[in-house]
């Protein structure tokens, strides 16, 4: 039997009841941008994060972005991201027209180094940007000391972390402002693109809502220069009713990866490593090995779908050649995107497909 990755069909298709009513909802309502269930959601969506604020936008691209503006990040200014990320981090910064400062990660989570960032820091750092990477949380607590010492904002990249927790707390509050994105593929996944941001600044989460809407909060009256990035009534409404199953899907998820660990232990892949104050949300399932392609393969021909998340790291893009960092520069991040492989998970999929994959991995090791 053959797995996919991730299977969004077969998630559909279990709310697919409650999810069509949403959207007849509406489609009848006549609230095609903005309105109600936007505002519904939004407010649903700070209580499940433990926010004051929830500002819905276009997608998690535009969420980081808006933040970023709103804290008054612009030209000139710098902002730490980590350099083992996926590319939206670094271009929000870019598109203020800062200077994305990359951290080496953690070799154990993969995730920003908290005691690498104060040697990254200038008298031009606005913001400190870790980000939550694979729905594993980062290790804010020295993070946020860090930027409280030295004045700066934090923006929480949580693009992936849905109902993750740092020490029995959700994310969505830590820092100054949290960025969500609710791309279909995540754990809190849109028919469609969206995103959000959550914060307990009253202030930022009013720049923000600001911001997205033209730079206007009454028609045709114009504050700032502004965009155009609202998040859409019918993905609210299909967010809506997913919400309500998030913690759930995630526990499945949470069972998925238990397996996995239990399953591959003692093998030659590098296992995810979740130190005791983390409660990830098991977005993604990230092993590593030094053959990473044979084993890719090797998986493909059993059936098995994986993917690579990801295969070049921000600093080795061509978007990123005038930062002028060559190879060699972030040899941690290097060697993680070379050898990282995700395996598949998702909260549809079965304990014995696992058990499948499991097989499969130790088969494809076994030859290699």
């Amino acid at each position: 039997m053959k797995i996919p990755f991730l299977d969004l069909g077969a998630a559909y298709r279990e709310l697919q009841a409650e999810i069509d009513t949403a959207v007849a909802r509406v489609l009848s309502s006549g609230y095609y941008i903005g309105g109600p269930e936007v505002e519904a959601f939004e407010g649903e969506f700070a209580t499940y994060c433990g926010a004051s604020h929830a500002v819905g936008v276009a997608n998690g691209l535009d969420a980081l972005h808006l933040a970023l503006r709103a804290m008054d990040v612009g030209p000139g200014d710098e902002v730490v991201v980590p350099s083992n990320t996926y590319i939206a981090t670094w271009l929000a910064v870019s598109q203020c027209g800062a200077t994305p400062i990359p951290v080496e990660p953690d070799v154990y989570t993969r995730n920003i180094d908290p005691a690498r960032i104060e040697a990254a820091l200038t008298p031009r750092t606005k913001v400190i940007l870790p980000v939550h990477l694979y729905g594993q949380p980062a290790d804010m607590e020295p993070i946020l000391a860090i930027a409280r010492k030295h004045g700066l904002c934090v923006l929480e990249d949580a693009a992936q972390a849905h109902g993750a927790r740092y020490k029995g707390k959700r994310l969505g509050a830590h820092g100054d402002a949290v960025a969500w994105s609710f791309y279909p593929g995540k754990n809190l996944g849109a028919m469609g693109d969206g995103g959000a941001v959550t914060t307990n600044d009253a202030r930022l989460a009013d720049r923000i809502g600001v911001l997205r809407n033209y730079g206007s909060r009454a028609k045709y009256v114009n504050e700032v220069k502004g965009y155009n990035s609202r998040l859409d009534p019918v993905q609210a409404a299909i967010l809506r009713v997913k919400l309500t199953h998030l913690d759930d899907w995630n526990a499945r998820r949470t069972s998925l990866a238990a397996r996995y660990q239990q399953g591959l232990s003692g093998s030659s892949l590098t296992l995810p490593h979740v130190p005791d104050w983390a409660e990830p949300a098991w977005h993604l399932y990230v092993v590593q090995h030094h053959k990473r392609e044979v084993m890719q393969k090797e998986l493909a021909d059993a059936g098995i779908g994986t993917l690579i998340h990801y295969p070049i790291p921000p600093h080795l893009q061509t978007a990123y050649a005038d930062l002028g960092y060559g190879r060699g520069s972030f040899p941690i991040s290097e060697k993680i995107h070379k050898e990282v492989l995700s395996l598949p998970i998702g909260p549809t999929m079965s304990l014995s497909q696992a058990e499948q994959v499991i097989d499969a991995v130790r088969s494809a090791i076994g030859k290699h």
